[in-house]
């Protein structure tokens, strides 16, 4: 069984930043295409970033481009997400994820097949 443990999240005002890390159990890490995700109190789940498997490519949701940064650690098994520039819209609990279908689109929640238990980030104004 694949866990994934997040860490990072905290309380921090506007315009400041945090790094959320998410370490993987087992040895297939580096097979998996790795996202995030987050849900604001009242909404959906929605969709943040992902990287490929060898960190080549990456993805962004729109609200995100230029603040976030995702990036992976093949041999410590860990996918991190900088955020800088945060705002009060980004307040929401950060979820990481694995897809081990390299092929499927890495924006789509039902893809993903192993995640964690989420972070709070809470970003005041």
């Amino acid at each position: 069984q694949v866990q994934l443990v997040e860490s990072g999240g905290g309380l921090v005002q506007a315009g400041g930043s945090l790094r959320l890390s998410c370490v993987t159990s087992g040895r297939a890490f580096s097979k998996y295409v790795m996202g995030w995700f987050r849900q604001a109190p009242g909404k959906e789940r929605e969709f943040v970033a992902a990287i490929s498997w060898s960190g080549g490519s990456t993805y962004y949701t729109d609200s995100v481009k230029g603040r976030f940064t995702i990036s992976r650690d093949n041999a410590k098994n860990t996918v991190y997400l900088q955020m800088n520039s945060l705002k009060p819209d980004d307040t929401a609990v950060y979820y990481c994820a694995a897809d081990n279908n390299r092929a499927a689109p890495p924006d789509v929640e039902y893809e993903y097949d192993y995640w964690g238990q989420g972070t709070q980030v809470t970003v005041s104004s």
